[in-house]
């Protein structure tokens, strides 16, 4: 089925600073190429981020014939900020062009289930992308310069610490694209090998991998580094917190106050910041930070974020 092409969804947000990463263009969300997987596969529920529940495959009834949201430049308002937030990392566009050839459900009904199943592992899959190409492009051992693409320097700063200072063994960076490699042949599998994939088993491989690049890389931060993986900081008052190297894996930031707070080099991987006020806040140089967090919180133009990832329009 053809439709009209969609702006993709990262045009929500603002213009970047700087451009996305070539190698991460993939990896963000092209609705105008998606038969709106993320509006029927997934369930709602009524609350502050949607405005009504929805059973998981049933269409959300904003969603349109040609797949447009039909109050998408209103979703805010109309109380479906959840929708806003939500980044897939090119799942859908993946499944719907790829995996089903660009064949979509409302004209073959029958390809429904097995479709939306297979977008909920597909998305896993390409988060793993997401933080495995970022974990690539960090310079080898011996490198004597940095990729731009993490970090750029400002005029008249010191020589960069964390992520863009950051170097990785050869043996680690030959893992790392191996994983990388693999993950992305399992995208490139049929629906029914992506229904049957351990994929918690997967994810924990590659888990293991980005560990150690967190390691590597907060470690190149001077000074003792706050360990606050898990930690529950909702609504904290971390105003000008110095968090450099901060290890934030799956923290509770929920409406937490960290304007002007030093993020740099901070590992964000799995970090809730629904409603975190990081207004002034400097996120760059931190690591596994994606496009859906930076969604979910409030910030402004003072706000510093990694080369690839936008402002949101809301800010």
């Amino acid at each position: 089925m053809s439709h009209e092409h969609r702006r993709p969804a990262q045009d929500r947000t603002s213009a970047p600073a700087q451009a996305p990463d070539a190698a991460r263009l993939p990896l963000l969300s092209d609705c105008g190429n998606c038969f709106g997987l993320c509006c029927v596969a997934l369930p709602f529920a009524r609350s502050a981020d949607f405005a009504l529940d929805k059973e998981a495959g049933r269409p959300c009834p904003n969603l349109q014939a040609d797949f447009r949201c039909g109050v998408h430049q209103d979703l805010r308002q109309r109380g479906f900020s959840g929708c806003t937030v939500f980044e897939c990392f090119g799942a859908g566009q993946k499944i719907s062009q790829v995996t089903f050839q660009g064949q979509d459900w409302r004209t073959a009904p029958e390809t429904a289930r097995p479709m939306f199943d297979a977008f909920a592992v597909m998305r896993q899959l390409h988060e793993l992308l997401w933080y495995l190409t970022e974990a690539v492009a960090l310079p080898p051992s011996g490198a004597s310069t940095v990729p731009q693409a993490l970090n750029p320097v400002r005029a008249g700063e010191a020589p960069p610490t964390g992520a863009a200072g950051a170097a990785l063994p050869a043996a680690l960076r030959d893992e790392l694209r191996a994983a990388l490699e693999k993950t992305e042949r399992l995208t490139l599998g049929t629906a029914e090998e992506l229904a049957g994939l351990d994929v918690p088993a997967h994810r924990g491989e590659v888990n293991t991998l980005l560990l150690r690049v967190s390691e590597l890389v907060r470690a190149k931060v001077p000074g003792r580094k706050k360990d606050r993986r898990g930690a529950d900081l909702m609504g904290a008052r971390l105003t000008g917190a110095d968090l450099k190297g901060a290890n934030l894996r799956g923290a509770y930031l929920i409406a937490a106050d960290l304007r002007g707070a030093d993020l740099r080099s901070a590992d964000m991987i799995g970090a809730d910041l629904r409603d975190a006020d990081l207004r002034g806040a400097d996120l760059t140089g931190s690591i596994f930070l994606t496009q859906a967090q930076v969604n979910a919180a409030r910030g402004d133009e003072t706000t510093r974020l990694p080369r690839g990832l936008r402002r949101p329009a809301h800010w």
